[in-house]
């Protein structure tokens, strides 16, 4: 069964704004760029054997970062974008909580619960997600793979390979920051996680 390395993608200008991005985009920060080539150097020594990433050009651009200089190519799979957040996408949090505000808090305080208008729920993400996990546990069997993604996304996944529900999504794993590292072993059992939203790539204060 295969090693999954997981990351999400580095800082974006929107990131520093406080905006939802989902299915939409902005350009890495130098910050982001600067940890995402960090974390290439970090993983130069692992073979990997495969390296996926979402389409949203903030995670292929970090995709790309990380592999430079690699023989590795990077493979585009639509079913590792981020929970698409309909027309809350390129608001702020201030501004969604003004005018939605039961919608916003469903989405951070009862996700289970959340309906979106506009957009996916939660159930939907995470099984596109898992049906992607599959395929590349197939794939790639006995290899180990670099998947670069978003961090609800890995949130998502992490409730799932925990066993834990939706209605504790936010409370089960650390906070993900861009770059963070999380390795998952993939077994006939199910997954097990190995290392979880990892910084040690980085400087303490630049995390921050």
């Amino acid at each position: 069964m295969p090693t999954i390395y997981l990351t999400r993608h580095g800082e974006t200008e929107w990131n520093l704004e406080n905006r939802l991005q989902g299915w939409q985009d902005s350009p890495l920060t130098a910050k982001g760029r600067s940890h995402a080539e960090k974390l290439g150097r970090r993983l130069q020594d692992i073979p990997f054997q495969a390296v996926y990433s979402s389409p949203s050009e903030r995670a292929y651009q970090t995709a790309q970062l990380i592999c430079d200089g690699w023989s590795t190519p990077i493979e585009t799979d639509d079913r590792l974008k981020e929970i698409h957040m309909g027309e809350w996408e390129g608001q702020t949090r201030e501004t969604i909580e003004q005018h939605d505000l039961e919608g916003y808090s469903a989405f951070w305080k009862t996700p289970h619960l959340y309906i979106s208008k506009t957009g996916e729920n939660f159930d939907v993400l995470k099984n596109r997600l898992l049906a992607c996990f599959k395929d590349i546990q197939l794939k790639h069997q006995e290899e180990t793979v670099l998947i670069v993604t978003h961090g609800i996304a890995i949130n998502v996944l992490l409730a799932h390979f925990k066993g834990n529900g939706l209605d504790q999504l936010w409370m089960s794993s650390p906070f993900i920051h861009g770059t963070s590292l999380t390795i998952i072993e993939s077994t006939e059992q199910g997954y097990s996680i190995v290392l979880e939203g990892d910084m040690k790539h980085i400087d303490r204060e630049s995390v921050l």
